[in-house]
Parts: C-alpha cells; structure tokens; sequence
C-alpha cells in the first residue's frame, strides 16, 4: 500500500494510542491534516485558538494520562508560540511530542520564510529534538520518540517534519502498536541495603515526585508508608499523587513552603526520595539540603540514571521506577521509634489549614474550604501561575481519585488550557480552573476551543486587579513603589466568558459564592465566575499593607 508521509504517520500515532492532537493548523503540515480527516472519532485534532494553548494542552495531557500529549504547529512563529507547553513538559517530567511543520529540504539553511532550526531551539528544552528527512524514517523515528517521552524521567520530545518530506509516497509499513518498556527494577539485595538505612533512622522522610504513578504504585507507596509510620512529602504541585487524606501525609515542598515542611527536610536524618529531580522549589534554591553530600542521610531512586547524582550524591542512588520500587517496598514495611516524628509532621500540616478572616469582598479561604466540600472526589483542579494558586495548592485535601494539574514551571496561562484537556479526556469529571486576573488573560481566548469541542470547565477567576506575585516581590524588596504591577483596565469577564457560550457570574461577596458554585456546576455550558478579590489579601496570611510595613522597617522607612 502507499501512501503520503501525512498519512503515515498519523497511522503510526494511531496505532501507538494517540487519541487526540491539540494545535493550530498552518500550511507545512497539510499532509497530516489531511490524514487525519480519515480519523476523525478516533483521533482528532482540536483546533486551539494560539499555539501556546496547545502547548499547555498537550502537556496537561501527558500529566494526566500518562501517556504523550500531541502538540501539532506549523513551522516558525507556530513551533515558538508553543514552546511554553516544551518547557512545560520537562520541568513537569510530563510525556509529550511536538510535531513542527518544517521548510523543504531543498530550503534549508538560507532563512527561508519561517525557518528555524529546531535541533539548535529545543535541543535544551526537550528531551530530544530531531527533524526527519526519509519518508520512510517515520516510524522508526516516531516509535523512538513515543519511548523517549515516556521513559526514564518523561518528557517532551520534537519532531520537526519538512513539507516535501511529508508529501512524498512510501509503501512502508507503519507500526503496529506500542513497544512496551517495562520499568527498571532493582536487585533483593539493594532492596535489602535500602530497607536497612531506613530502619536505622530516628527521623526518617519519604519525598516523592513525578506524574507516571500508577495506581497501583501510588497505593504501593501508600501502603509501604501507612505500615512503617514515615511522614511523606511531596515535591512542588505532585500532592495529588498520594492519598491526603491518610495520616502518614505531611505537605508538599513548593513554593510558599510552610515552615513544617522545611523542618521535616532539615531535621530529616533519612530522607527517601522516589522519582523526584531534586529541583529549586522542593529544596528552596538547594539550601535545605548541603551541595554536593546531604548531612541527611539520602537514599534516591529514580528511573532516570541522570537524575541519580545531579546535584547530590545519594549515600544509596537506585535506578529504579517508582511503581516497581514501591510495589517492592510494600511488601516488606520497616519498623522503627519515630511515631512521634510522624504525628508531630502530621499536626503541622493540619495545622496550615487554619486561617484568620482574609480582607475583601470574597475570602478566598472562605471559597476554598466550601469547594473542598463539595466537590467530587474525582475532580481535577488546575491552576496557571500566581498568588491566587496557593488555594488549590495548599489549601485543598486531594483524596485517591482527586488530581491537580499545576505548571512546575510556573507558566502563567496554564490552568484553562489544562482544564480543556481534562475534560476532553473525560468529559463527565468535573474540572475546576483557578485563574487569577492576569493568568486567564493569557490563554482566555482558549474559551472557544472548549465551546467548540464541548469541553467547557468551570473557571473560577480570582480578580484583585495586580499581578499579585510580582506585586508582593515588589513590595517586600522595593516597597511603596509599584511599577507595572497594576491591572487598571480589565476587561469585563461576565460578558466576555457569555459571548464565548459559558454561564457567568461576577461574585462580589463571600455569601454569594455558594449559590453561585451550585449554578456553575449545573450549567451545561460551562461556567466562569469573576470572584471580587481585595489587593489586600495578597496572601492568605500577609495583607499587602502589612507586606509594604515590614520591608519599609527592614529598610529603614524608604
């Protein structure tokens, strides 16, 4: 049989699992949309509004699914408007390819209109960059790029794809599904070594990462930490990973890192941390932990050898997936006398959830204890970057079947995108967005892919009218002297989220929040509510003007 590069390797992604691809359609890569008019109900292309929020979508995908979110971009401005959903991707460890239509070969090297060279720009940013010349390389490179997003740490992958490439005839064979590489396991003995560092602790700590859990790894990790009594603790937005609700849970490593958590990692005298990079946020800049050796005791697993030694030399590094290593663990708990240690990490935690009145017409605190209950347990929360994401980071319970869906990267414009993907891998899940002002004006334009593919989540925009994290950085090293920071002329989200076809509210006072979530839920079509948010309640412990007070003292009145 032949056929056109377009519509080889659509076989392939079809027959690898792909389902969907979230992108914006330009004219390098006509001959896979082409293809991919024959496959419509088995895989699709949703058309985003921007490219970025295809990105972000893909990207999201992958940290959901576990399985490569599909990227698709035309050449150029297309491929650099997505790169934020690259970037993404690597920092969240999250599996996903991005198909970039290229120049002609015959057009290469002489800054030919839109041509970038992707090796060179995403040869940093990706996993690995490749670009394919022979239409009858396609399958080869595209099942190599599948299995390098997915193992080891996952991550993004590019694949640019030049337009006289994909236009030729080929009879080669596609693939007929996926390879599958089943996780690196480890030796009974190092099991054994492992096992032994643990139970001589006296204040041991699990620290965990990564969005490739299984369930039945998660449960694993669970059940191995309820039978030993050992705190937990999460890496930067991976909560979600493991059952909040169990009393071996102890917080999350991130930013805005609560003063528990810093002393469980400090004081720790074994940590055991399971797929997790070691990044800035869950080691605050690399300062709880000494570079290169740790005085805690470290024993670090991961199925990546180059994550093993990075930036600290484990006592014990073991190249080892997290379910298989988890599943391995809960067969044989550890027993030790840190009971104490455990509770006491526990009532830390717990205790982070109590919160004064905030200032303002709706209290965030107030908005986010009501949303823990009643939402379902398997909702997906997502959320972009700012202030506003501490609510469904630090202040919301995830149960088993609860997700969070975050940028490690700290990406603004993430959280709706994130949201569409979400529901369009289930669409019955209910899906939450929190979006500051600023963050959902990003991607906001992404409101009509989800009324177009009827996958319409519900946004709750917390509007304070600033760029609350640059505000707050602002006021506590330059204070009195706002620069930039200020959101004067937003514009009218009731209206613009109903000319997208969503129900909408503006909620201007705490009281009337409950009523509204109740019609948001309801509504078929979707919902956005602009939550009317005090500047004030910058955090949910500082007020802004408490913020300014402190550094003006520290730096001597001005």
């Amino acid at each position: 049989m032949t056929r056109h590069g377009g519509q080889l390797l659509v076989e392939c992604l079809v027959a690898l699992g792909a389902t969907k691809a979230f992108g914006v359609p330009g004219e390098s890569y006509l001959a896979v949309l082409d293809a991919m008019h024959d496959t419509k109900g088995q895989f699709d292309f949703v058309n985003c509004r921007h490219e970025g929020g295809a990105g972000f979508m893909a990207a999201a995908w992958g940290k959901l699914t576990g399985t490569p979110g599909i990227c698709m971009v035309t050449r150029g401005p297309g491929a650099t408007n997505a790169a934020i959903g690259v970037h993404t991707a690597q920092q969240d460890s999250a599996p996903m390819l991005m198909f970039v239509g290229q120049v002609g070969t015959n057009m290469r090297g002489r800054e030919a209109f839109q041509e970038v060279d992707y090796r060179a720009v995403f040869g940093t940013m990706a996993k690995w960059a490749v670009e394919i010349d022979d239409v009858d390389r396609i399958p080869e490179t595209v099942a190599r790029a599948w299995k390098t997003a997915l193992t080891g740490r996952p991550g993004p992958v590019v694949i640019a794809l030049p337009e006289d490439m994909l236009t030729q005839i080929t009879a080669v064979q596609a693939l007929t599904g996926p390879a599958h590489y089943p996780e690196p396991t480890c030796a009974p003995e190092v099991l054994d070594h492992a096992r032994s560092i643990l139970e001589q602790a006296k204040r041991p700590l699990i620290l965990y990462g990564g969005c490739n859990w299984t369930e039945q790894g998660a449960h694993a990790l669970e059940r191995f930490a309820e039978a030993s009594d050992i705190p937990v603790v999460s890496v930067f937005r991976y909560q979600d990973q493991y059952n909040n609700f169990l009393p071996t849970f102890c917080g999350e490593a991130g930013v805005g890192m609560t003063p528990s958590v810093r002393a469980l990692i400090t004081e720790a005298d074994v940590i055991l941390a399971i797929n997790n990079r070691f990044g800035e946020n869950s080691t605050d800049a690399w300062t709880l932990l000494e570079v290169p050796v740790p005085k805690q005791r470290l024993i670090h697993v991961h199925g990546s050898d180059l994550e093993l030694g990075k930036v600290y030399q484990p006592e014990l590094g073991i190249q080892c997936g997290p379910n298989t290593f988890a599943a391995a663990l809960a067969e044989r708990p550890v027993r030790g006398g840190w009971a104490e240690w455990r509770a006491k990490a526990r009532a830390g935690w717990e205790e982070g959830f109590r919160l004064n009145d905030l200032p303002g017409p709706v209290d965030m605190g107030k908005v986010t204890a009501h949303l823990a209950d009643v939402l379902p347990e398997d909702v997906v929360l997502t959320n972009g970057a700012g202030n506003f994401a501490v609510w469904p980071n630090k202040f919301f319970r995830f149960g088993p079947k609860a997700r969070l869906l975050g940028p490690q990267s700290g990406a603004m414009g993430y959280g709706v995108p994130a949201a569409i993907a979400a529901k369009l891998s289930d669409p019955a899940r209910t899906v939450v967005c929190f979006a500051g002002d600023g963050d959902f004006q990003m991607t906001c334009s992404e409101l009509a892919t989800a009324r177009q593919f009827g996958a319409q989540p519900v946004v709750l925009i917390v509007n304070n009218g600033i760029y609350g994290t640059i505000r707050a950085h602002q006021e506590r090293h330059y204070p009195a002297r706002v620069s930039a920071t200020a959101m004067d002329m937003n514009p009218d989200f009731v209206a613009l989220a109903m000319a997208h076809g969503f129900h909408a509210e503006r909620v201007a006072s705490t009281c009337d929040f409950a009523a509204a979530f109740d019609r948001a839920l309801a509504s078929p079509s979707g919902a956005v509510l602009d939550l009317h948010v005090s500047p004030e309640a910058l955090t949910p412990r500082s007020t802004l003007s408490q913020i300014r007070r402190n550094a003006l003292a520290q730096h001597g009145g001005g």
